[in-house]
Order: C-alpha cells, then structure tokens, then sequence
C-alpha cells in the first residue's frame, strides 16, 4: 500500500510538472507568434513606405519593394490575404513596371515625338540610368530633345516632345504613388 501511495504522488508530481512546462511552452509559442506577427508587420509597412519614397526616387523600384511588404504580412496570424489577393497585387506590380518605361515614351509620341524622339528618350533613359535619380529623370528628357533634333525637327518641335517624355515620367511617378499608398491601406 505504502509503495502504491508513493509511485501515485510521484505520478501526480511528474504530470503536474509536464503540464506547467507544455503550457510554458504554449505560451511562449504563442508570444513568440505574436512578436513575430508584429515584427513582421512592423517590417511590412516599412517596406512598403520605402516603397512608396521609391516611386518617387526613380532607382528605388517602388511597387515591388512594397509588394514585397504585403508579402510579408502573411506572417500575421490569422492570414490576412487569399493567394488570388496577392496574385493579383503581383500582376498590377508587373504592369507597372512595364507601364513605367512605356509611358514616357508614349508622351513623347503624343506630344509630336518622331520615332527619332521615341528612340532618344529610350537612349538617354538607358545612358543617364547609371548617373542616379537625376539622370533618370533628365536623361529621357534630353534624349528625346536630341533625337528629335537628329530628326530634322526644328528645337521648338524637339522642345515639345521632350516635355512630352518628362510629363510621362510624371505620369508614372503618379501610378506608382497609387499603387503603393493602395498597398499601405490594406496592411
């Protein structure tokens, strides 16, 4: 009897230690979840206003840098996005990098560009692309001037055109700023 008693109490003992341990750990997994749902959060809407200052630097590739912050919110629990959610959010991120050197180069054409405007706007976009943030911006700009110049148009026509790229770049500053402060509203 004595024995019985003793190996019961040691039982109780054991199982009351194996509970307090295995809530121990419950409870740090579940801080542990929440400080990593926080931190990853914390680090999604940073990289999503580093994106949003990237739309506006023309190096700083904006929309992918803040898509790459919603991305990380799937670390929240419970999961805050469905797959179609974020493929969709992919798929606007891919046009607008595409739609970012397309459009200066559609306002050189709608503002009276020649193919010899389009063709330097696209040059001087890829020469001044490694002079930084204002090469990018001036580089399209003084392209498609000279190009229209090459051209034969006269410098008031190749003036034009060339505002055309600038306000295409314009443009497309603008749709990235969208996309990004959309980005921002669902995190």
């Amino acid at each position: 009897f004595g024995q019985d008693a003793s190996s019961h109490t040691l039982c109780r003992l054991f199982s009351r230690k194996i509970l307090l341990i295995s809530a121990k750990r419950g409870l740090l997994d579940a801080l542990t979840r929440i400080q990593s749902g926080f931190f990853c959060g914390a680090l999604g809407i940073i990289l999503i206003v580093v994106g949003i200052v990237g739309s506006l630097l023309p190096l700083l590739p904006g929309p992918p840098i803040a898509f790459a912050g919603l991305l990380l919110q799937l670390f929240r629990e419970p999961d805050p996005f469905t797959s179609r959610f974020l493929w969709i959010w992919a798929g606007i991120v891919v046009v607008s990098l595409i739609l970012d050197y397309m459009i200066p180069i559609w306002g050189t054409q709608k503002f009276g560009g020649t193919k010899y405007g389009v063709w330097g706007c696209t040059l001087g976009f890829l020469l001044a692309f490694w002079m930084g943030p204002w090469g990018v911006i001036i580089g399209p700009f003084i392209g498609a001037f000279v190009g229209e110049m090459i051209g034969g148009q006269n410098s008031k026509k190749s003036f034009k055109a060339a505002l055309g790229s600038f306000i295409g770049f314009l443009l497309g500053s603008f749709l990235k700023l969208v996309i990004c402060f959309m980005m921002l509203y669902y995190v």
